[in-house]
């Protein structure tokens, strides 16, 4: 896909991350240490995300990325990114995704899995084992966005209720 006229005046000239600088003039990579993650992102109700590298606390502007996790059992209240394109890899745990009209349709994975996440779409995302927690890493650009929406009872979502 090419970039817009939009896109090419946005972006800095080929070579230029003087936007980047730090407060020396250096422009370095920038080291978010395991444990100081910033907590202030978006959320929903049975996920918890925290973020890795994001605008909050890093020079980012055009990219979120960070850890999502569920409880062992528990899954998130139905939500989407906004214009957000989301990528997301299981790094442990087993997923599920329900999407489509009331929720009706869904996707498992399983670690090493890689799951593309269009912008707008309504999806709640669950951990499906009882006892181990759901790790995923996830990217989104332009940044975390979370809409929540209205919530739906577990008895609406195919499968949930009375899984192994």
């Amino acid at each position: 896909m090419q970039p817009t006229d939009k896109d090419l005046r946005n972006m800095p000239p080929e070579g230029d991350n003087a936007m980047y600088a730090n407060e020396s003039g250096l422009v370095v990579p920038v080291v978010t240490r395991g444990g100081l993650e910033s907590l202030n992102t978006g959320q929903s109700g049975g996920a918890s995300r925290i973020a890795g590298v994001s605008p909050e606390h890093t020079p980012a502007t055009r990219i979120w990325f960070g850890k999502v996790s569920n409880d062992p059992g528990y899954r998130s209240v139905p939500h989407h990114h906004g214009e957000a394109e989301t990528g997301g890899y299981v790094l442990s745990g087993r997923a599920r995704i329900y999407f489509g009209e009331k929720y009706a349709d869904y996707i498992d994975m399983a670690e090493g899995d890689w799951v593309f996440v269009p912008p707008y779409m309504p999806h709640v995302e669950c951990n499906v084992d009882r006892n181990r927690p759901l790790t995923w890493m996830t990217t989104r650009t332009p940044d975390n966005i979370v809409v929540n929406l209205a919530d739906v009872a577990d008895t609406a979502l195919n499968d949930w209720v009375d899984r192994p």
